[in-house]
């Protein structure tokens, strides 16, 4: 096989993904607005035969192509497999509310896909520079995407607080990389992994860049002290967009610090850990705590992945094999749990009206027993109560924790995930044992109502037998 064969081989989703949008672009221009539904089932096709061409790679090996900047293994086929079911969720999720908007438009697909292609450069970067043009390709579309609504102010001005804070953050990681790239030479990620291992002693530049990429990297998934846009921009975004924010991008996000900072800046982890430390507890503090104020729905959800992403940052510090397959477990429920609780927003939401306040969740029992059901399934997981996969996700981050030798940041965990029970339960109270306000019906299409509960039972069954999504996830550091 010649070298341009392999980079082919190896890139053909990416490729296909990229073809797509391009086509989904030239046809929306052609289609009156009542054949709208083209463009959705086209990007629906579309990413049907992307997770195809995604099997077709082989992730017992580990290959790189286009000199380096490319990777393509198990850790990038699990999380491609991941996102791109995300994202055709958040299509399915989204038709019905864009159109009794008058926003059922091809951009929004575009964008979307746009921000897919991203995420999946991102998740097999091996290379500063492809790291860094998926992200701006995946934050570039979601700038775009919060203010898609162009009539609405609120989504104007939480586009602009995010565009104006994530280029503050792309600048800093960008700056990092500058940092590390003077001190070894390369921006290869493998080549600059072995640099730092043969650095007999530690050197203050290179701890220079590694404080800037982690200041990057944990704006981009919304950990404390770098959290000031998340609750704005997930209360000001349509719900849709929301939901779409809340959950893919969190899984590329888990790769990208797994390439810089497991892969890459692995000989620093001493360094790194202690950062991670401190933004893991500031983040389950502040997120538990905070949300309990909420009354806005949107807002308690933001505030509650802070706290997630608190313990995402707990199975990374842990530096070890057991650590990483736990973050990389706990980031995959979250995201499935998060897109979830937003499809049920979505759900409840109709023409004129968003049901993102809590009181919009009383008596949902009795509007609608079985979509109760789901959101009693999710915030159950949310708040870590077996027999729902997020009780496994809490138990793996916390084990991997313990086993170095760090109980007391495991006791911090467990006592604010305890915190974060009330404001999950005041959930459940509502939908159950309040009375409707609102009584109109609930109605929704078929597709809206298969997605949304195999994503809800998905979460259920993932707590029974969650050891099938576990294998995966060690194998894909083995």
């Amino acid at each position: 096989m010649t070298l341009e064969m392999l980079n082919l081989s190896i890139a053909i989703p990416e490729m296909f993904l990229l073809a797509l949008v391009c086509t989904v672009l030239v046809v929306d221009v052609y289609l009156k607005d009542e054949r709208r539904n083209v463009t959705y089932i086209l990007s629906q096709v579309g990413l049907i035969i992307t997770l195809l061409l995604i099997a077709q790679q082989s992730p017992e090996s580990r290959d790189q192509a286009f000199n380096g900047l490319f990777v393509s293994d198990a850790l990038s086929t699990a999380l491609k497999y991941v996102v791109v079911i995300l994202v055709a969720l958040v299509f399915v999720y989204s038709r019905n509310y864009l159109k009794d908007r008058g926003i059922f438009k091809g951009e929004f697909y575009v964008l979307g896909l746009f921000g897919l292609l991203g995420m999946m450069v991102m998740i097999s970067a091996n290379h500063f520079l492809s790291i860094y043009l998926g992200l701006e390709l995946l934050s570039l579309s979601l700038y775009a995407m919060v203010a898609f609504d162009r009539d609405n102010p609120n989504a104007a001005e939480a586009a602009m607080k995010y565009f104006v804070l994530g280029a503050i953050a792309s600048g800093m990681l960008l700056y990092g990389m500058s940092m590390v790239y003077g001190m070894t030479g390369s921006l290869n990620i493998v080549e600059v992994a072995m640099s730092i291992e043969q650095m007999k002693e530690s050197n203050i530049v290179l701890i220079f860049g590694l404080v800037f990429m982690v200041i990057g990297l944990a704006f981009k998934m919304g950990a404390v002290p770098f959290h000031m846009w998340l609750p704005d921009v997930y209360h000001g975004s349509p719900s849709t967009v929301t939901s779409y924010i809340a959950s893919a991008p969190k899984v590329a996000g888990f790769a990208m610090i797994i390439r810089l900072l497991a892969e890459g800046m692995g000989g620093m982890q001493a360094d790194w850990q202690g950062m991670l430390v401190i933004m893991a507890v500031l983040s389950m503090v502040l997120g538990n705590v905070v949300a309990i104020a909420q009354t806005n729905l949107k807002r308690m959800l933001a505030y509650s992945t802070i706290s997630h992403v608190g313990f995402i940052m707990l199975g990374l510090l842990a530096g070890s094999q057991e650590g990483y397959a736990a973050a990389m477990f706990y980031t995959i429920v979250y995201a499935l749990m998060s897109l979830g609780s937003f499809g049920v927003i979505i759900l409840l939401a109709r023409k004129g009206f968003e049901a993102d306040e809590l009181n919009d969740l009383k008596g949902l029992n009795q509007r609608s027993p079985w979509f109760a059901f789901m959101m009693l399934i999710l915030i159950f997981s949310m708040a870590g109560v077996p027999p729902t996969v997020g009780f496994w996700a809490k138990l793996a981050v916390l084990k991997a924790v313990v086993n170095i030798d760090m109980l007391w940041l495991a006791l911090v965990a467990v006592f604010f995930s305890i915190i974060g029970v009330y404001y999950y339960l005041r959930v459940i109270k509502l939908m159950y044992f309040d009375d409707a306000e609102d009584k109109a019906d609930i109605s929704c299409s078929t597709d809206m109502q298969i997605a949304l509960s195999a994503n809800g039972l998905s979460i259920l069954l993932l707590g029974i037998y969650p050891a099938a999504l576990m294998t995966v996830c060690i194998a894909a550091f083995a």
